[in-house]
Parts: structure tokens; C-alpha cells; sequence
């Protein structure tokens, strides 16, 4: 898993210096990923509707529930390979 591990930390970095700023729906699908990769299942409460950007976040990561860490970490990769 070492060399995938080294794969997704190369493409956080990477991820921070795209030539374009991805979509919104894009980014809320890196952080998603990102989040499941690192940290896992989505825990704790949703935010209010008045957190929008919370709650944004919120739901795109409860989407990912279940996803091992190596996929997400793949998926994360991948998604970033796409958007160079």
C-alpha cells in the first residue's frame, strides 16, 4: 500500500496547483474522497441548513460510507490524473 500511499499524497500536493480551478462539484468530490481516504466513515452531526458549505461537505462524504481507504485513495488519484 506504500506506493499508493505516495500516489495520493503526490496528487494532494498536485491537487493544490491545477492550471484550472475545478467546478464545485468537483471539489466537493476531491474532499469527499480526500476525507474517506484519510480519515474514514463520515461521523458526527450534519450541519444546519444555514452551514451551507458544511452541509455541502457534509453530504458529499456521507455519499462515500463504506468505501475502504485504499479505493478512496485510488479513486482520489485518478480524479486528479483526470483534471491535469
Amino acid at each position: 500500500m506504500s506506493e499508493l500511499k505516495e500516489k495520493f499524497d503526490a496528487a494532494a500536493a498536485s491537487a493544490q496547483n491545477l492550471s484550472q480551478r475545478p467546478g464545485n462539484d468537483t471539489l466537493l468530490q476531491l474532499y469527499a474522497l480526500y476525507k474517506q481516504a484519510t480519515t474514514g466513515d463520515v461521523a458526527g452531526k450534519r450541519p444546519g441548513m444555514f452551514d451551507m458549505v458544511g452541509r455541502a461537505k457534509y453530504d458529499a462524504w456521507s455519499k462515500m460510507k463504506g468505501t475502504a481507504s485504499e479505493e478512496a485513495m485510488q479513486q482520489y488519484v485518478d480524479l486528479v490524473e483526470s483534471l491535469k
